[in-house]
């Protein structure tokens, strides 16, 4: 089975991208399941629902997300509604929406888990590590399918040490959240695909995807900014992943540039 992730989507330039290229994408590569994160789609900032349905209608099977899905509350009854679009599951009960979904496509079937990390981020959320355990041991787990995990996290020893802690127990750990590719794609030695950070879907001439000179200047005055995502240099960064019995055999980092 093969499975793209796409990082996480940048505000209108980043969708833009996503409706651009994922046409050739799936003609070129013809993936059973496309998940990506969404949580940054509306100007940067969180998702609404008619941004969700876009992305659903490119293409894109699943939504992941993580601290700024949030940021707008008008997702809040979606999440409630729809369960193809993901939070992080180790929030407190009581919120809207899930933390974990399956799908079944063609007689083939995905499992996606969406958690956050703690360092540097919401220390005051339920832990990811024993969320994983919890989940992975429910009967919300179908049994006969690869499990991907979104793991939206800050620091890189966390996530590291989140692979490290369901080696061989799920397919795949994706890490997302700080927007730059990492170099570090690999199949550990119990059969899970890794990478510290897909990346992101928006601009490169920016910081992680917003335009320069307000990010710039929040480090020289440290006073608020309005953040504008940019449109030069776009770019959809995820990951290819390759199963079989549930295991990942493979797993190919995709950088592929926006010639518009």
């Amino acid at each position: 089975m093969r499975t793209i992730f796409i990082g996480d989507i940048i505000g209108g330039k980043g969708r833009s991208t996503v409706r651009r290229l994922l046409g050739s994408i799936k003609e070129k590569f013809k993936p059973d399941f496309i998940i990506a994160n969404g949580e940054n789609a509306a100007g940067g900032f969180g998702i609404i629902p008619d941004i969700a349905d876009e992305l659903f209608m490119c293409g894109i099977d699943i939504i992941t997300s993580g601290n700024h899905v949030w940021d707008k509350k008008e997702i809040n009854s979606y999440l409630d509604s729809y369960k193809l679009i993901l939070r992080p599951a180790n929030y407190p009960d009581g919120i809207p929406g899930k933390g974990i979904t399956s799908l079944t496509k063609n007689n083939k079937t995905i499992t996606v888990i969406n958690l956050q990390g703690r360092v540097f981020m919401n220390n005051l959320i339920d832990c990811p590590f024993r969320t994983a355990d919890k989940l992975l041991s429910s009967g919300d787990i179908l049994k006969n399918s690869p499990i991907f995990i979104d793991f939206h996290a800050e620091a890189t020893s966390e996530k590291r040490a989140m692979v490290h802690y369901l080696d061989g127990r799920v397919a795949a750990v994706i890490g997302t959240h700080t927007h730059v590719p990492t170099a570090d794609a690999e199949i550990t030695n119990n059969a899970t695909a890794f990478i510290t950070d897909a990346g992101m879907t928006g601009s490169f001439d920016s910081v992680i995807g917003f335009r320069a000179k307000e990010a710039v200047d929040r480090f020289l005055y440290g006073l608020p900014q309005r953040f504008v995502t940019n449109g030069i240099d776009k770019r959809l960064c995820g990951v290819l992943i390759d199963t079989e019995n549930n295991k990942a055999k493979s797993i190919m980092q995709l950088i592929i540039k926006d010639s518009d």
